[in-house]
């Protein structure tokens, strides 16, 4: 054997020892991604029912939420009609007084200064 021969032996050794120590890191990086490509295969698996269930969650808050503008729209247009029943109660009042509040209250004293006449009450003499 050369010196030459020699060099390319050993060349050809480091070679090898250099492509067994990086294999082991190849290898063991294969496994993880392995392992990481079974875990989004899992993953994907679970979530589309959870994603479904999801979205009939969404769909009946919907619906409820729908309900609920239906019955804020109603209690609004309520509250309409009770303000309108106020005021027009507050006008009747009003109107009440004006015409048969000023009248009413000069029968009721001339009615009472009858009666007194008519009885004769002695605590004025």
């Amino acid at each position: 054997m050369t010196v030459g021969e020699i060099a390319g032996l050993i060349a050809a050794i480091a070679a090898v020892a250099f492509v067994v120590f990086c294999a082991v890191p190849l290898l063991k990086l294969g496994r993880v991604l392995e392992e990481v490509r079974l875990a989004v295969r899992d993953l994907g698996h679970s979530s589309v029912p959870i994603l479904t269930e999801l979205r009939g969650t969404v769909q009946a808050t919907n619906s409820e939420i729908e309900k609920l503008g239906v019955i804020t729209a109603d209690a609004s247009t309520v509250s309409r009609n009770a303000a309108a029943v106020s005021e027009n109660a507050a006008s009747l009042t009003s109107l009440f007084a004006a015409t048969l509040g000023g009248p009413l209250v000069k029968t009721a004293a001339f009615s009472y200064g009858v009666r007194k006449a008519l009885r004769g009450d002695k605590k004025g003499k």
